[in-house]
């Protein structure tokens, strides 16, 4: 039995108010409906059924004045937020509604401008809200319709008892002509009010059936991964078998000169087309990784103000959720399969064996994984890590590593230099654990293909054993020098003992003597 497949359309748009005692009419509805949700959601925390909830006669009719569908749209949008808070492991009584980041900054001392301008923000985003479902059978919605009168489109909003408030909608939207349409046959579309600035905006939303695939895995998958630095798009298309079959990449830099969010939007709207276009062309489907959070660093943490700026500009998630968007409209099948040491495996596997980059490499792995193929040790890779100077090397290297860190956290008197000397300290630490024979298993049999002689992720040992200590970086640029021992089998150790600098022996045929000491420097 094949599920029905579908996704929602939207336009937003402006209310202009022709009399001043109807805005503030809706702005108090607004905000007794918000205080109704808010009210609704600490009852299902604590445990009330939400048939207690649901009646006019009950506390969202009684202490709020709402009506029945009101209070619907009040549950709805309770349930949602608690649902959201277990999805992303936060505690249901620690929400804060209007945003824990803004309540936090207003008890900071601001001077009395920027302190009023944050409190009104505050307030807007915690009591600036009104929703109603669509129903068909009222007429589209029944509390917050749309009426053209004199060639005019406006909202008649339904304040209770029998009054009712009109609104001007002003927008541009190029889905307008559709909701035109679903108002004139009387379909249903969904209505959410919002205040920004002191200005009232509408967002109508409705559900459209969604076309057959046409562009499946059958065929293929073109698979995706985004960077950012540089800032691109890497893609991959994979065949049936596995093998890949073209690849390319798509620049990302536009969107971040674009001059204000509208434009950075429509630049990430023209590149998912771009995206989709492609793979119903090729009659594939679409792989991306399957990412639940992203973790943005902060100031003090010790991660850097340049890597905070990538990170913090990176639009992973805005991408995605646009190329998904129009996948469904176009009939391209989405893969999300799990990002578990893509980058790491492409790096060691593909990147130098095919020539490719380390981002086009690390799409060709999800485009592989999305399609059922598991990532198997090569043999020569297998050898390495059984040979124990390999690992005895890379463990001198980092516990020598671990001690120049610490001695300059100790002489370091900049804390956020000392924080960043501390990460630093834990990764190496992190490293040593993973190359010890005593570490857990923490291997997957999709990504592995079985468990090594240390008994962790053997993609994760070889990274650690030979990006930072014999390619001289965590994410090295050239990993051309890793084909000899991936191609050839692991070379013969060149024995230069522990001379004066006390270095490692060298695993890579022409490594250069100071490659080590030059990734110890590179806090520097």
């Amino acid at each position: 039995m094949t599920t029905e497949r579908s996704y929602f359309q939207g336009v937003q748009a402006k209310l202009n108010f022709p009399r001043k005692e109807d805005k503030h009419a809706v702005l108090d509805l607004m905000r007794r409906f918000s205080s109704a949700r808010r009210y609704a959601y600490n009852r299902l925390v604590e445990g009330v059924p939400r048939e207690k909830l649901w009646s006019v006669e009950g506390p969202l009719g009684t202490l709020f004045g709402l009506g029945s569908y009101y209070i619907q749209g009040a549950l709805l949008k309770a349930e949602m937020a608690l649902r959201s808070a277990k999805e992303r492991g936060i505690d249901p009584e620690k929400v804060v509604f209007g945003g824990r980041k803004l309540f936090l900054d207003l008890r900071k001392k601001h001077n009395l401008k920027v302190r009023k301008k944050k409190k009104r923000e505050w307030k807007e985003k915690r009591q600036g809200l009104l929703y109603c479902r669509g129903k068909k059978r009222a007429g589209g919605n029944p509390n917050l319709r749309l009426e053209v009168k004199g060639g005019v489109l406006q909202l008649r909003i339904n304040l209770g008892h029998g009054t009712y408030a009109p609104a001007l909608v002003q927008t541009t939207h190029p889905n307008l002509g559709q909701l035109l349409q679903r108002v004139y046959a009387r379909e249903s579309y969904n209505v959410e009010l919002t205040l920004k600035e002191g200005e009232v905006y509408a967002n109508f939303t409705w559900e459209e059936k969604a076309p057959p695939l046409t562009s499946t895995r059958e065929n293929g998958v073109l698979a995706l991964d985004v960077n950012a630095e540089p800032y691109h798009l890497a893609l991959a298309l994979v065949g049936p078998d596995g093998s890949l079959r073209y690849h390319f990449t798509l620049p990302l830099d536009q969107v971040d000169r674009a001059p204000n969010r509208g434009a950075k939007e429509t630049l990430l709207w023209m590149v998912a087309h771009e995206v989709t276009d492609f793979a119903v062309a090729n009659g594939v489907a679409i792989a991306t990784e399957r990412l639940k959070h992203l973790r943005k660093s902060r100031r003090g943490d010790g991660s850097g103000r340049n890597f905070r700026r990538l990170q913090h500009r990176f639009a992973y998630a805005s991408l995605l959720r646009k190329i998904h968007t129009l996948a469904l409209k176009k009939g391209v099948e989405i893969l999300q399969v799990n990002p578990q040491d893509t980058s790491t495996i492409g790096m060691l596997k593909y990147a130098s064996q095919l020539s490719l980059s380390k981002d086009v490499a690390a799409a060709y792995v999800i485009g592989r994984r999305a399609l059922g193929f598991e990532e198997k040790v090569p043999k020569s890779y297998q050898a390495l890590l059984a040979d124990p100077r390999f690992r005895e090397d890379a463990e001198a290297f980092y516990r020598e590593r671990v001690e120049e860190l610490k001695e300059g956290m100790e002489k370091e008197k900049n804390p956020y230099l000392k924080c960043r000397l501390s990460r630093e300290a834990a990764k190496a630490e992190k490293a040593l654990v993973l190359l010890s024979p005593r570490s857990s298993p923490g291997s997957r049999k999709e990504v592995t293909g079985g468990r090594n002689s240390y008994g962790v992720n053997p993609w994760r040992v070889l990274r650690v054993g030979l990006f930072l200590p014999f390619l001289g970086g965590e994410v090295p640029r050239d990993l051309s020098r890793l084909k000899p021992v991936l191609v050839q089998g692991p070379p013969l150790y060149r024995d230069r003992g522990r001379g004066k600098e006390g270095g490692p022996r060298s695993l890579l045929p022409g490594r250069a003597d100071g490659a080590r000491e030059g990734a110890v420097r590179d806090l520097a």
